[in-house]
């Protein structure tokens, strides 16, 4: 019997990384032992107060990064992996991943602020180009990520202030390190750069507001993915 209160709702902000997490986190601690099967998506949706279309979202990650298996036909469903997949943690770099988190969320907040308010339409040329080979890369994470770094310090050069740039390319440095633990289905790259071509958009139309929230949905979505998915 799955407990409920592993399927309590969740934020609407975040709910297809928090969905992972919550599920992710589940597989992880043995709360959803191997060969366990999901209740059925309509009874998920209800209970996590989310629509069908971010839960399936949700589970496809979880398969394509080994943590669920689904199964067609009669007896089929979701199910969970008989071995969900591991790699050889560093422990120091495991101990400090919320450190890096938020080292990442007081630089990059502020970033995206600054970059709404100054960045010239040369800058934010070169990002759209980013987020569109990101597009390109779902499959490729090495080529996806060296993409992602490249916009993220582009964030912080379309701002002109050099002590940013260094202290997101540290940031970066870091979090490299932080999610080379874990698997990177094409699901969460897709969610992820999605919300780079909004943050281009924030920075076409001035709209600081917007892109200091936009940052912060991407930013805590990559620790709710972290969360669940970190051995």
């Amino acid at each position: 019997m799955i407990s409920e209160s592993l399927f309590a709702p969740v934020q609407s902000t975040t709910a297809f990384e928090e969905t992972l997490e919550r599920l992710g986190t589940a597989i992880k601690l043995g709360l959803l032992e191997p060969g366990t099967r999901l209740p059925a998506e309509r009874e998920l949706c209800e209970q996590l107060g989310i629509a069908r279309s971010t839960l399936r979202q949700a589970l496809t990650a979880l398969v394509q990064s080994g943590h669920l298996h689904a199964m067609r036909g009669r007896g089929g469903g979701t199910f969970v992996a008989a071995a969900p997949p591991s790699a050889p943690p560093d422990p120091v770099i495991l101990a400090q991943w919320r450190d890096a988190c938020d080292q990442r969320l007081a630089v990059e907040l502020g970033v995206a602020v600054l970059a709404a308010e100054r960045a010239e339409p040369e800058a934010i040329e070169r990002l759209d180009a980013l987020v569109a080979a990101m597009a390109r890369s779902f499959d490729n994470f090495d080529a996806y990520r060296m993409a992602d770094v490249r916009f993220h310090v582009g964030l912080a050069e379309a701002t002109g202030s050099p002590a940013l740039i260094a202290a997101t390319t540290e940031s970066q440095g870091a979090m490299t390190d932080v999610i080379s633990h874990i698997a990177h289905p094409p699901e969460v790259l897709a969610w992820s750069n999605a919300q780079h071509a909004r943050l281009v958009d924030c920075l076409e139309r001035r709209d600081q507001a917007l892109a200091l929230r936009i940052m912060a949905e991407h930013l805590r979505g990559t620790e709710h993915v972290l969360a669940g998915l970190l051995p």
